[in-house]
C-alpha cells in the first residue's frame, strides 16, 4: 500500500471504528501531536485514545486534498460528527510522517478546535 493509500485507509478505519486496523498503520513508537494537548506516544496509548479518550464520535472525515512529498503525506479536509453530545463540523489539516517500513511514525493535527 502506498503512503497516500495508507493515509486514506486511516480515515476510513477511524470513521468505521476499526481500532485494530487503524493502530496497525502506525509504528510502535508513534507520536501523535494535537492542538493544546499532550502528545500521544506509542501504539498502546494510541489505542487507548481511540477506544476510550477520543472526544469526537459518530462522524466522518471528508478529504479535500491529499498531498505526498517524500516521507510526508499532508491532508486537508473536514470532519462532521459529535463531540460531548453536540453536532460539530470543522476543517482540519493533518501531516503524517512515514518510516522505511511504510508505517506512520508521527501524526500532527491542526484545527480550530480545542480538543480533537
Amino acid at each position: 500500500m502506498s503512503q497516500t493509500e495508507t493515509v486514506r485507509a486511516y480515515y476510513s478505519h477511524v470513521d468505521a471504528g476499526e481500532t485494530d486496523t487503524l493502530v496497525a498503520l502506525f509504528a510502535p513508537d508513534v507520536v501523535y501531536d494535537r492542538p493544546g494537548q499532550a502528545a500521544i506516544r506509542g501504539r498502546a496509548a494510541l489505542r487507548a485514545f481511540y477506544e476510550d479518550d477520543r472526544p469526537l464520535s459518530d462522524g466522518s472525515h471528508e478529504l479535500d486534498q491529499v498531498v505526498a512529498d517524500g516521507r510526508t503525506v499532508a491532508v486537508r479536509g473536514r470532519f462532521e460528527g459529535q463531540q460531548a453530545g453536540e453536532s460539530v463540523g470543522f476543517g482540519f489539516a493533518d501531516f503524517h510522517e512515514f518510516d522505511d517500513e511504510g508505517l506512520i511514525t508521527r501524526r500532527t493535527t491542526f484545527t480550530d478546535r480545542d480538543e480533537v
